[in-house]
This record gives C-alpha cells, sequence and structure tokens, in this order.
C-alpha cells in the first residue's frame, strides 16, 4: 500500500513536471512563432512599400527610422549603431577618433570653429575660435549642416586634409594643409591646488583608462603638492564605462570593497564588482561636487562613495541613471547598444529615476512613484533612498541665467566679441588673473548695441501669453490699460539689464576669452576663482567638526524629488 502511494506521487509529480516542461516549451514556441510572424509581416509590408510607394525611397534611412523609433519605445540609451556611426560611438567610449582636434559648430549660416584643442592639428596649424569654414578638400560648406563638415575633417590618421577658411575682421580667406592625427580627448582637463592643502580634480567623462588618469592626477597632488583634502567634481559628466567608475572608486575604498552590482534578465548580467587593488588613501577627506548633468557612471562613483561615508557629497540630485547597457555585434559592422541590467550601489540601491517599464496611457514616462521610494542604510547608518539619483549631503541652489545672458550666448554676441578681442589683443594676463575691466565691458555693451542685439524677458512672454488668454476670453478690453501699463514696467531695456546681470556676463566674457588663449584648461581656472561651489567645498573642507557630522550615523539625505 505504501509503495503503490509512492508510486503514485511519484507520477503525479512527473506529471507536473511534464506539464510544466510542455507550458514552457509551449510558450517558447509561441513567443518563436510570434517573432517569426511579425519579421515576415515586415518584410513583406517593406517589399510592397518599395515596389509601389509613389516616390522613390530611401532603403536604408526607412529601414533605421523603423529601427530607432523601435527602440526609443524601450528606454533611450537602447540604440542601433550602424557601421556609418561606428566612428562617432568609439569616440563616446574611447574619447579617441582620428581629425584636426577641434570642436565645431553652427554659427548663423555658417559653420565655424568653436574652440581648437590645445596641442593638435587645429591649434597648431593656426585656426582660432571664430573661424569660418568655406571649403573642406575642396567642397563648399555653405549648404552643409555640422554633422557633414565633422564627417569631412575625420578620417584616416595621417592623411592631409585641404581647408578653406575665413577669418573674421579679415578680407581676404586663408588655406591650410592640416595632416589628420588621432585625437584623444583628456578626461581630465583640469587639476591643481586650490589653496595651500585642498587639490581639486575635474573628471569630464568615464572613457577607457580615465581611472589611470584619475589616479595620476590625485598622486601628484598628494605627493608633491601637499594636498590633504580633495575636491572631486562631476559636475556635467554623463558618465560612460561601469569597469572605470569602479577603478576610481577603488583609488578612496579599501581592496575587496562591494563597488557596484548589475542584475538583469539573463544571468550572465548579473555581477558584484569590487576593489581589485591597494587604494591610494582610504581617509584623504574629500567633496563631490555634482549636479543634474551627473548621470550613469558618475552616479557610481558619487552612490559608491556616499554609501561608504567615504565622501560628503555637494551640489544638487543627480540626474538618475540606473541602467547598464552592453554592445552586441551585428552583421555589416553594425552594433546594438542594450540595456542589460541595472546597477545597485553598496546600500543595495537603485537610483533610477524614471520608470521606462510601466509607460503612461499617453506613451510619456513617468518618474518612479513616491510610494515606491524605499530606505536603505549607508555603511556607517545614514538613512539614503533610492528612486531618483543621488541626493546631495549638502544642497546648493543652483543660480539661473536671466533670459537676456541666455539670449547673448545664444545669439553669439558673447562668442563674436571674444573673437573680436582677441583678433586685437595678442596677448591677456594669466588665466587665474585676468579680468573683465571696465573698459572691456563698455566695450561690449557698445558691441552689443551696434549688432542691434534684441531679446524678450521671461516676464513678457508670460504677459504676452496671457493677453492672449484675456482676448481669447473677452477680458482683454475691460483691462488694456492695466495691461498697457504692466507691459511699459516690463518692457526690456538693454542699458539697465546689461548692468543689472553685469556680474553674469562678465563671468561668460572672462571665460570665452580665456578660452581663446589658454584654451580650455585656463577657462575651468578662470572659472573657479567665483565658483560657487567650490568655494562652499573647501569651506566645508576647513571645517571638521561639520565634515565629520554630515557624516556621522542617523543622518537622514532627503528623499525629495
Amino acid at each position: 500500500m505504501k509503495k503503490r502511494r509512492i508510486l503514485k506521487t511519484g507520477l503525479a509529480s512527473l506529471l507536473v513536471l511534464v506539464l510544466a516542461f510542455s507550458f514552457w516549451g509551449f510558450n517558447r514556441d509561441q513567443k518563436n512563432f510570434q517573432i517569426a510572424k511579425n519579421l515576415d509581416i515586415y518584410y513583406t509590408l517593406f517589399r510592397e512599400l518599395n515596389l509601389f510607394y509613389v516616390d522613390d525611397i530611401d532603403p536604408g534611412k526607412l529601414v533605421k527610422e523603423s529601427i530607432d523609433d523601435m527602440l526609443a519605445s524601450l528606454d533611450p540609451y537602447t540604440v542601433y549603431i550602424p557601421e556609418s556611426e561606428m566612428e562617432d560611438f568609439n569616440f563616446m567610449t574611447t574619447g579617441e577618433y582620428a581629425g584636426i582636434g577641434a570642436l565645431i559648430s553652427k554659427h548663423g549660416d555658417s559653420i565655424v570653429v568653436a574652440e581648437p584643442y590645445k596641442g593638435f592639428p587645429a591649434q597648431k596649424n593656426g585656426l582660432k575660435a571664430g573661424d569660418i569654414f568655406l571649403e573642406v578638400d575642396g567642397k563648399k560648406t555653405s549648404d552643409m549642416k555640422v554633422s557633414d563638415v565633422s564627417e569631412l575633417l575625420k578620417g584616416p590618421a595621417n592623411k592631409p586634409i585641404r581647408l578653406k577658411m575665413q577669418r573674421p575682421g579679415e578680407k581676404k580667406p586663408y588655406e591650410v594643409n592640416i595632416v589628420r592625427e588621432k585625437i584623444q580627448i583628456d578626461p581630465v582637463p583640469y587639476y591643481g591646488m586650490l589653496d595651500d592643502s585642498t587639490g581639486y580634480i575635474r573628471l569630464s567623462s568615464f572613457t577607457a583608462n580615465c581611472g589611470d588618469d584619475v589616479k595620476k592626477a590625485l598622486l601628484d597632488l598628494r605627493n608633491n603638492k601637499g594636498a590633504k583634502k580633495l575636491v572631486f567634481d562631476l559636475r556635467g559628466n554623463p558618465g560612460g564605462l561601469l569597469v572605470e567608475a569602479v577603478k576610481i572608486a577603488n583609488l578612496f575604498v579599501n581592496q575587496g570593497q562591494e563597488i557596484v552590482s548589475t542584475r538583469g534578465k539573463v544571468a550572465q548580467w548579473d555581477k558584484t564588482y569590487r576593489a581589485t587593488e591597494e587604494p591610494v588613501d582610504t581617509i584623504m577627506p574629500m567633496v563631490i561636487l555634482v549636479n543634474r548633468g551627473s548621470a550613469s557612471a558618475a552616479e557610481i562613483v558619487t552612490g559608491s562613495m556616499q554609501d561608504l561615508d567615504r565622501a560628503v557629497i555637494m551640489g544638487t540630485r543627480t540626474f538618475g541613471k540606473g541602467l547598464v547597457q552592453t554592445t552586441r555585434d551585428l552583421s555589416y559592422n553594425s552594433k546594438l547598444k542594450v540595456t542589460t541590467a541595472k546597477y545597485y550601489i553598496p546600500s543595495g540601491r537603485c537610483i533610477q529615476a524614471l520608470d521606462y517599464a510601466h509607460r503612461n496611457p499617453d506613451g510619456s514616462v513617468g518618474t518612479i512613484p513616491d510610494s515606491l521610494i524605499s530606505k536603505f542604510s549607508t555603511k556607517d547608518g545614514r538613512t539614503v533612498f533610492d528612486g531618483g539619483g543621488i541626493s546631495p549631503d549638502v544642497k546648493i541652489d543652483q543660480e539661473t541665467l536671466s533670459n537676456m545672458v541666455v539670449q547673448l550666448v545664444q545669439k553669439f554676441m558673447i562668442f563674436d566679441f571674444a573673437t573680436q578681442f582677441a583678433n586685437s589683443h595678442p596677448t591677456i594676463a594669466p588665466a587665474g588673473e585676468f579680468k573683465i575691466t571696465d573698459d572691456i565691458y563698455n566695450n561690449f555693451k557698445e558691441f552689443v548695441k551696434s549688432h542691434h542685439f534684441t531679446y524678450e524677458s521671461k516676464s513678457e512672454q508670460a504677459l504676452q501669453d496671457l493677453i492672449k488668454t484675456a482676448k481669447k476670453e473677452k477680458y482683454y478690453d475691460g483691462a488694456a490699460d492695466a495691461f498697457k501699463t504692466l507691459h511699459a514696467d516690463l518692457s526690456t531695456n538693454i542699458d539697465q539689464d546689461m548692468n543689472r546681470f553685469s556680474s553674469d556676463i562678465k563671468d561668460l566674457l572672462r571665460d570665452e576669452i580665456v578660452s581663446r588663449y589658454y584654451y580650455q584648461q585656463g577657462a575651468i581656472k578662470a572659472s573657479m576663482s567665483d565658483d560657487p561651489d567650490i568655494q562652499a567645498a573647501v569651506k566645508l573642507l576647513h571645517n571638521p567638526a561639520k565634515y565629520k557630522a554630515l557624516l556621522a550615523p542617523d543622518n537622514v539625505i532627503s528623499a525629495m524629488k
């Protein structure tokens, strides 16, 4: 009887397993059928479209657009990279490309040099910011986009390219032959001492081997320049390679310490990344500066240092990208960059801000709701939260520029004045000493007026919208006088606003002019002198008691979005 019951139980279990595998196989076959079915529909649709659509179509362009739209429905980081865009993709991950070494931009109807990189072919051959591209290898650029000119400037290293350029203020164009070189953009554009004991490192991106660059800077600051405290600037850093984030975090924490882990649908993406080498310094007080532009790998470093109570985070809430991408090879030398996992910093939290898996009915993406935000604890017991970027330990409100100042930048007034200034002044004071004098500022005012600069304040824009609404709802006639008075009060006055916002304008002018003589490194050095975030960081580092209090157990770091 007992044997019969055991046999019965065994047969029942076997039946359950058979049914489970049958359903699994059925679901798998159903999924494969759906894939094959829809690919066949796509192929036949495309064939009929190509045959019968009234106008000629570009098959490659049409397919790429359909792929892009398909992937965009998932998240903005899962993208198709055709062979034609592989060089740009490699530049994003390595910081290296072959070209002339200059940033270019659209200026009115022209393509201009926005910034030549110091030490590379464009700068060594005399190209200056503001110079206009007329021809590239005999091809006129007048009807080209920035991307078109950029593609022409890139090419095999050690190959020459002929440029015809026009310098503002000069009548005759000039021609120059430039030999392309491998261009490696330095991920550490500046490091140095802020005072006798405080070092500073700015990291602009997490490209290949940037961890080695940060390590060299840190060792130089500590061993040769006397740094006993550090400001690590990750503001505006969009991220990059996860392994480089781990290497940089490893500089400040003990070997074996977990830095980040990843978890995905496929088991091969479940990994834990630990510090594998001896650190450089685990006790040096450190402030990490962040803002809304700090994302991805920058958030891994920031979040791990916060979770391990290794640094004070200062600035504004970071972007909130907690997703990891991997590249997969496709046919015809193309690739798919696909989101394969989410990452989790040492406390166990994921800081992804947007929920792409659960879109709103209209297709828009919402933030992780407050009801799903959870508490976590740092190594020493501080309370932190997930679901929305890294919230700083010390919040610094970011000043916003007035609409006038923004439009001075957007309409190239500051850029063009710096071009004119640099063309008429062979030298200026060192980067950290150059100031915008009253004479220079008065010349800028005259320059702006002579170029018939106009702008509208946000208050005026809002008033115009209000007037339109009032007219539509039939309220305007009864309040016409009030509207006219308000319009007069809000009307822009260039002289008044140039004085009112002179501090912001002078800072931008100084940075742009300094960059013409000392390039990116000089502009960074010039801007640091009155950077409120850097000043706040240095002040905190010189107050050990407050620094320690911020890292003390039981502190709660805001979960507000």
